[in-house]
């Protein structure tokens, strides 16, 4: 078993059928890992960045595969530091990122890799991985084992909502009572009012049309509440998801769901289906139309789609927001982890972003005693 590095988009772009074939025989097999997201966020969002895929291969076979790239040198208390990262890494919302194993080969490619990054001694900033389980933290273990250090930090949470087995009444019965009544008197008002249209993009000019209308009422209802999200933003993020629905729509695994009363758009939802598991990922509504509580009407238009249409899950990714534990009490931790070699530049990388961290942490809880004092100052 050897790993080979891959350290150029033309071998990357190669790799599509023998990837995709790879993930959906691994046990970390999700949207996220699939060569079309990874594939398209380095081409529009990889920037800076060098590649760096570990592929396993026992033979010809490809066995494995650690989805990285070198992130740019960055100074930390006066010294030089780069890392290795997950592709799909940062503000796009990428959640279980992981290395991927043909099942039942998992602790023959932990192995290979353990043996490949010790003798390569890059500090590794793992983002977004699954807490539950995942070949990460395995690989983690094993370079513990080579005297590596390293922490794994609580990050977020990833609320779902488990659909296997429910029809829309029976999972409506295990929400808490106000909101089950709220949901059925919110259908039901807006039924008796309006013309209630529920559509799903379907042709590429519907994709165009539905994800320029995520985006305007997601921007919109931000704007209403005085903020900025930071979800469409630039340029290079309308570019990758551009892509990136496109060829959803290609596979079937686009759900971008518009919301319409009375023939006018007021609610968009943003969502993939991907085996057996739904995955909201964005939306946005017209604030005007807020007092009919369309978003809460289009999410619950969602779910019963996702079980409708056989889903077992329906996740709502990362963020802890009050609205996602409405619809389920259930949730699984994402974590971060940094790893350094047993080496003085090991030492120095962990010891410069525990002080980065800690800086910021004092930062965190030293401005608002800074604004109060400019304050009091000011009056």
């Amino acid at each position: 078993m050897r790993v080979e590095p891959i350290e150029s988009a033309e071998r990357f772009h190669a790799l599509r059928h023998e990837w995709n074939d790879l993930l959906e025989q691994s046990g970390a097999d999700c949207l996220f890992l699939t060569w079309e997201w990874l594939h398209t966020w380095w081409t529009h969002l990889g920037s800076g960045l060098n590649l760096c895929l570990l592929a396993v291969r026992d033979g010809d076979g490809l066995t494995g595969m650690a989805p990285l790239a070198v992130s740019p040198w960055r100074a930390m208390r006066f010294r030089l530091f780069h890392s290795l990262e997950f592709l799909g890494s940062g503000s796009i919302g990428s959640d279980y990122l992981d290395i991927i194993s043909r099942r039942g080969r998992e602790q023959d490619v932990a192995e290979a890799l353990a043996d490949h990054l010790a003798r390569r001694g890059t500090m590794l900033e793992l983002a977004q991985v699954n807490g539950e389980a995942s070949l990460a933290a395995e690989v983690a273990a094993r370079l513990a084992g080579r005297e590596w250090t390293g922490t794994a930090i609580r990050t977020d949470v990833c609320p779902f909502a488990r659909l296997g087995g429910h029809s829309w009444d029976s999972y409506l019965a295990t929400l808490g009572a106000e909101h089950r009544y709220n949901v059925r008197r919110r259908l039901r008002n807006l039924a008796g009012r309006f013309e209630v249209r529920f559509e799903r993009a379907a042709t590429d000019a519907e994709r165009r049309a539905g994800l320029a209308e995520v985006v305007r009422l997601h921007r919109k209802r931000w704007e209403a509440r005085g903020g900025r999200s930071t979800a469409f933003s630039t340029a290079a993020v309308l570019a990758f998801h551009e892509e990136a629905s496109r060829l959803a729509l290609e596979r079937g695994w686009l759900r971008l769901f518009s919301l319409r009363l009375d023939g006018a758009p007021v609610s968009a939802l943003y969502g993939f289906r991907y085996g057996r598991r739904f995955y909201f990922y964005q939306s946005g509504f017209e604030p005007e139309y807020g007092r009919h509580s369309v978003g809460l009407v289009t999410m619950a238009l969602a779910i019963k789609s996702a079980i409708e249409e056989g889903a077992e899950e329906y996740d709502f990714l990362h963020g802890d927001e009050p609205y996602k534990f409405l619809w389920t009490r259930d949730a699984r931790e994402l974590r971060r982890l940094e790893l350094y070699a047993p080496s003085l530049r090991g030492r120095l990388s962990r010891g410069a972003v525990e002080a980065d961290r800690a800086a910021r942490k004092l930062a965190r809880r030293m401005l608002p005693q800074v604004v109060v004092q400019a304050l009091v100052r000011g009056r």
